[in-house]
């Protein structure tokens, strides 16, 4: 089990960051969760104490948004998101995910700058549902998921253009996850990220999870759709700006 004191100095704002985003408030800023605990540990033994949290924190939201997904977005997402797992799981030993920080966070800034520029003087339709842009970006998700659980920033490239209500939005993208996550475990357990240390670690960390969820769920339901969506892309073009900075100093380093 990890006893190093910063560790957990890092872990308690990433958990409780990632259960309120998880929960219902605060789009993508789960995002963050990993980048924190990379600040002192390597960034793969970070995800993997992270995923056992996430998937019990997905079973949560599994219960808190039940039945609320979007339907179409559902068939179009999840298969998709399948083949990214499958690519990241076949080229996790060769990656740098420093380079994956570069690539996530800015497709989140470059995403997100698009939108205000291009929302200035009128208002932007609604986007349909799309299989070429819902099948690319979920394969996305799931391969940046797999080496970094940020996969958030990709696929909200997707769905905040469809302008879902907030509750469709979060279902949708709960459900999303909860299946990424879970697939993850498998090739996870098979390169030996799910050592009895990282586990223990894992265990230590799910009261903050809980804690966190709970108060994202809260917070959803008292919070405006147009408040919502524009704390979303706030958020996300912050969270981009992280892993922009992150990726860029663990390069030059």
């Amino acid at each position: 089990m990890i006893t190093d004191p910063w560790f957990y100095a890092a872990a308690v704002p990433a958990l409780l960051i990632a259960g309120i985003s998880k929960g219902g408030f605060g789009g993508g800023l789960g995002t963050i969760a990993t980048p924190l605990l990379a600040l002192t540990i390597d960034p793969r033994t970070a995800a993997a104490v992270l995923l056992p949290v996430l998937c019990l924190m997905d079973l949560m939201g599994m219960w808190a948004y039940w039945g609320k997904w979007h339907k179409i977005n559902m068939r179009i997402m999840i298969p998709a998101s399948f083949i990214g797992i499958l690519i990241g799981a076949l080229t996790f030993k060769y990656l740098d995910a420093d380079a994956i920080r570069i690539l996530i966070g800015g497709i989140a800034v470059v995403f997100t700058l698009r939108h205000w520029i291009g929302s200035i003087g009128r208002a932007r339709a609604a986007a349909e549902p799309s299989i070429a842009k819902g099948g690319f970006w979920s394969a996305v998700a799931g391969f940046t998921s797999f080496v970094s659980h940020s996969g958030s920033p990709p696929l909200q490239v997707y769905l905040l253009p469809q302008k879902l209500p907030r509750t469709t939005y979060q279902a949708t993208t709960v459900i999303f996850f909860t299946s990424v996550n879970y697939v993850k475990l498998l090739p996870y357990a098979l390169l030996g990220q799910l050592s009895t240390a990282n586990l223990s670690t894992s265990g230590a960390l799910l009261p903050l999870a809980i804690g966190g969820m709970a108060l994202g769920i809260w917070l959803h339901n008292r919070v405006s759709d147009r408040l919502f969506y524009v704390v979303a892309y706030v958020l996300l073009f912050i969270i981009g700006l992280k892993l922009l900075y992150d990726g860029a100093t663990g390069l030059l380093a």
